[in-house]
């Protein structure tokens, strides 16, 4: 009872996710291309010197070196060649703690910023330290400025590889980052990604799709052209990764890294914004939600769409800008327009589309695609948890509001509830348990109502939605996890083990699975055991204040079952 009580005092916070939980296939390999560069020598030769095509790669072509000094963490990082590899060191010197990290692969076109990825085991991981570009230095990534330890496990997922990379590769089975292989085929952004699959087009059999036969079911194999697509299937493709919206619910079964140019995007995933916007910060929109908001887009309707102004194969010198766009505006608006409206200033963007901060180097707009009018009027909402006490969840754009299911804005609720959004935790549960009444077997619905019933303290329901999801997931880590927790409470140390143990393979970086199986082996008296799972936990998170205590504690005399 002793070792019971022991181990209930330590075991950390339940979690829930409503990643998807499984992801098993994988994305059709891409010829890259180089393939294209022989029929379009000049496309090929003007796009590889855009951001998109430079948007990822290996390491060794992106280099750029450095270090600094964090203060909060009193960590001196640096970022060097040696021996044709890049690495990312770390010191702090008071504690004679240091290690380093072989960069494997560079993110970031280094316009706005760059960061690496590197490999731990077959898992990767994003380097906690970003080049910020317009400041010209490094510093840490935005969501760890002051943290006090070096956060080395920081998963690289599918959603952020999926929107710089090309040919991406699915994760093994139960994990969110390791991979067999190289995690994708090419660095930055191919033709295929906007042009679809060129099987059989360089042997001259392969069709062009039009608008029509892009709203035929199954055309996945053939050449796209974006602007010959209907106005949703073409707009898909640079939604795809220009915009993020407050919450975003993948479609069952499916993953939006397979999603193939020609196709809807809604079929994938489906996006909501929160309404009763207050006014906040403009730069934290993305490039599709802004434009949707601009005088500009509400008058010319469908008509006018990204490509209306970006030539996604070549991009204008800065010399060449202000008349480039310029020259975009004038085809709506006219030479006559243009003669008497402050013919002093050509560069309509200085004063419609100023450039806006982007020091965090996330998904958000540089330059304010809203074209305002008047360009002092008061800034835009912010993106990503927004809105007044209660305003509902609308879905985006409003033409998808017919496609959104109660599975949809229950899971949209709970993400916002994650995020501590003022009334989301009613509405995700009063969505939840209509959902899962419709949708039985869906195991993220099982997971987030489990979820849910274990805050109440309803730790029955819980354990019987967590073993329901189990039967139709067994690789679901959070499930595993928080029933372990059940389990552990109720005196059941060996299937809280089993389940821990499980999670732990899958995702050694979680650290908190690993603390835990650490304490529950400490409680039954197996000291070597604990310490083993404390090991493993600091190979992959080597500054983790908690398991360097509990390390401690067991190399002691008498051991200490505390961290």
């Amino acid at each position: 009872m002793h070792k019971r009580r022991l181990l209930a005092g330590v075991l950390l916070t339940a979690v829930v996710s409503v990643r998807t939980i499984s992801q098993t296939k994988s994305a059709k390999v891409e010829a890259g291309s180089e393939a294209c560069s022989g029929c379009h020598s000049e496309i090929y030769k003007s796009y590889s010197k855009t951001v998109m095509a430079n948007a990822s790669g290996m390491a060794s072509d992106g280099v750029i070196t450095g270090e600094f000094n964090h203060k909060t963490s009193g960590v001196r990082y640096r970022v060097y060649k040696q021996d044709e590899h890049l690495w990312m060191s770390y010191e702090r010197e008071s504690e004679k703690f240091r290690g380093q990290r072989d960069l494997l692969y560079f993110i970031g076109s280094g316009r706005k910023g760059r960061t690496y990825l590197f490999s731990d085991q077959g898992f990767l991981f994003e380097a906690p330290i970003n080049w910020y570009s317009q400041e010209g230095r490094w510093s840490m990534t935005p969501a760890y400025m002051e943290a006090r330890e070096i956060p080395m496990n920081l998963p690289s997922f599918s959603s952020c590889l999926n929107c710089h990379t090309s040919g991406l590769q699915a994760p093994a089975p139960g994990t969110d980052n390791k991979f067999s292989g190289p995690p994708f085929v090419h660095g930055g952004i191919t033709c295929e990604r906007c042009h679809g699959a060129g099987e059989g087009h360089t042997e001259g059999n392969g069709p062009v799709v039009s608008s029509s036969s892009a709203n035929s079911p199954g055309v996945r194999s053939a050449i796209v052209n974006p602007a010959k697509l209907s106005v949703e299937r073409r707009d898909s493709i640079c939604m795809e990764c220009h915009f993020e919206g407050t919450a975003a619910v993948e479609q069952p079964g499916k993953q939006v890294y397979q999603f193939q140019p020609g196709e809807r995007l809604a079929d994938y995933i489906h996006y909501f914004l929160l309404s009763g916007n207050q006014p906040e910060r403009a730069e934290a929109l993305s490039q599709f939600e802004a434009l949707s908001l601009s005088a500009c887009k509400r008058k010319s309707g469908d008509k006018m769409w990204c490509g209306s102004c970006h030539d996604p194969h070549a991009e204008p010198g800065a010399g060449e800008k202000a008349a480039y766009y310029r020259s975009k505006c004038l085809n709506c608006h006219g030479e006559a327009f243009a003669a008497k409206h402050h013919p002093d200033k050509p560069d309509c963007r200085q004063c419609h589309m100023p450039a806006l901060p982007s020091k965090d180097v996330a998904h958000t707009e540089g330059t304010d695609h809203r074209i305002r009018r008047y360009p002092n009027a008061p800034p835009v909402p912010r993106l990503q948890a927004r809105g007044t006490a209660g305003a509902p969840l609308v879905a985006f754009p409003e033409s998808d509001a017919s496609l959104a299911t109660t599975r949809d804005f229950a899971l949209a609720w709970e993400a916002l509830a994650q995020r501590n959004v003022e009334g989301a935790s009613h509405q995700a549960e009063e969505y939840l348990r209509k959902a899962v009444t419709e949708s039985q077997d869906d195991p993220l619905l099982l997971a987030a109502l489990g979820f849910v019933e274990q805050k109440h303290g309803h730790e029955k329901e819980a354990r019987e939605l967590y073993e329901r999801t189990l039967k139709i997931e067994p690789l679901a880590n959070d499930v595993a996890t928080n029933l372990g927790i059940l389990e552990a409470r109720s005196g059941n140390l060996r299937r809280a083990v089993e389940l821990w143990q499980g999670a732990f393979e899958r995702a050694p970086h979680r650290s908190a699975i690993g603390m835990n199986l650490a304490m529950a082996f400490c409680a039954a008296g197996q000291k070597e055991e604990a310490r083993r799972y404390v090991l493993r936990v600091l190979e992959f998170n080597p500054d983790y204040g908690k398991g360097k205590a509990l390390l401690v504690h067991l190399n002691g005399d008498p051991v200490q079952c505390r961290p």
